[in-house]
């Protein structure tokens, strides 16, 4: 008899592929087969060429269980020092996300906690928070710099991003959010802080392989089109994507323009126009909306979904967690409330977590379960996808396998 082919065949499977025109591509009675960290095959049972024993080295019936691609949670802001437990108090007696910033709050209050936390007290205060995130499916996580707006700060995070990675064995992708907020010691000084993130900070990260993309809050209470436009050229320059915080509490028109550099994705889009879309449209870029941020600043103007849908723009979903207004540590909860709070049906909000999420963040090999993805998979406690989205809470991770190898279970 000739040796085994795959690692492992997983058989009896209820697999949710997002590949082709049926309902999540959904494959009933169906298995998949690892190999040296990829799908080496997927089908229906009664299709595999041979008796299941002679072509895998480990073979295990899953009893109908729900698999998925692993999720993806595309914008996260995950590592910071302290919180802000104390501005969801305020904001429950009344003050605005705008005033609460402009008061002392808001991001420059975290920029400060996690200036004076050393690269060790980063780590350990993040850590807990990626482990939720992976304990609930996430497989590829994107995270920001941004609370730290002068370069060791920066660097330090970027840092502790990319060992989080190492440590839990999932890919993080890292994006340099230097033009976040306008730290107190440049608040008179803007021209010299965006000259400083475009001509030193960025470029000594990137020299040092900290930065995979750019992204900037381009906002009233944050940087405008024009010194967005002048970082976006610098990463232009450095061969870099870009993306953006865009239309989350105006319309400055921040879709298009990361639109006309082909920018990965834009984020938020609260009150994104047409024309803003019809940009997206054209450029392929990804509309990434950020349920919880809307649930916690009990936003009431909601993202225009039906102008997506009818200008095809792929939708993705993420957690947005961070200190001040998306405090979430579940993207399956992103995604239901995605369902409830945006009206997008089960299939979008799991195509916006899994094959979206990865176009927004440039990773073609996952997201999907084909043959020679990335193995990358979640199996679920679960029998239909729709379960994902309507169970509010609760763990409904059964294992999950990045590369083929389990790191959960």
């Amino acid at each position: 008899m000739s040796e085994p082919r795959w690692d492992r065949l997983l058989l009896n499977a209820t697999l949710a592929t997002f590949v082709g025109d049926a309902a999540c591509g959904l494959i009933e009675h169906g298995a998949i087969a690892l190999h040296h960290g990829r799908v080496a095959w997927i089908g229906h049972m009664d299709a595999l060429p041979a008796a299941p024993n002679e072509l895998a080295l480990t073979v295990e019936s899953l009893d109908a269980a729900l698999v998925t691609p692993g999720l993806i949670d595309c914008h996260t802001h995950l590592v910071f020092g302290s919180d802000r437990a104390q501005e969801f108090d305020l904001r429950l007696n009344g003050a605005s996300y705008e005033e609460i910033a402009r008061a002392g709050g808001g991001i420059v209050s975290t920029v400060n906690a996690t200036r004076t936390a050393s690269e060790e007290q980063l780590f350990a205060q993040s850590l807990p928070r990626a482990q939720a995130l992976l304990a609930d499916g996430v497989t590829t996580l994107e995270i920001k710099s941004g609370y730290g707006l002068e370069l060791e700060s920066e660097r330090r995070m970027l840092r502790v991003a990319r060992r989080l990675g190492r440590e839990l064995g999932i890919t993080v992708r890292t994006s340099f959010l230097g033009l976040h907020a306008l730290p107190p010691e440049y608040q008179d000084k803007r021209a010299d802080y965006v000259a400083l993130v475009c001509d030193e900070m960025l470029p000594a990260l990137v020299a040092e392989g900290l930065v995979d993309a750019v992204d900037a809050f381009c906002e009233g209470i944050g940087f405008t089109r024009e010194e967005t436009r002048r970082l976006f050229e610098c990463a232009k320059q450095l061969g870099l994507p870009v993306k953006l915080h865009a239309e989350q509490l105006s319309d400055l028109d921040g879709a298009a323009l990361v639109a006309e550099y082909g920018g990965l994705s834009a984020d938020h889009l609260e009150y994104l126009s047409e024309s803003g879309i019809k940009a997206m449209a054209t450029a392929g870029t990804v509309a990434v909306l950020l349920p919880g941020a809307f649930y916690a600043l009990r936003e009431t103007k909601l993202p225009p979904i039906a102008l997506l849908r009818e200008h095809r723009v792929p939708i993705a979903i993420a957690t947005d967690c961070n200190p001040g207004t998306s405090p979430l540590l579940s993207l399956r909860m992103a995604a239901g409330m995605a369902c409830t709070l945006f009206r997008l049906t089960h299939e979008e909000a799991l195509r916006g977590v899994t094959v979206n999420a990865a176009r927004a963040l440039g990773c073609h090999d996952r997201g999907t379960l084909a043959v020679g993805q990335r193995a990358d998979l979640v199996v679920w406690k679960a029998k239909r996808p729709a379960e994902l989205c309507y169970w509010i809470g609760g763990s409904l991770v059964r294992e999950v396998c990045v590369g083929g190898e389990s790191v959960t279970s």
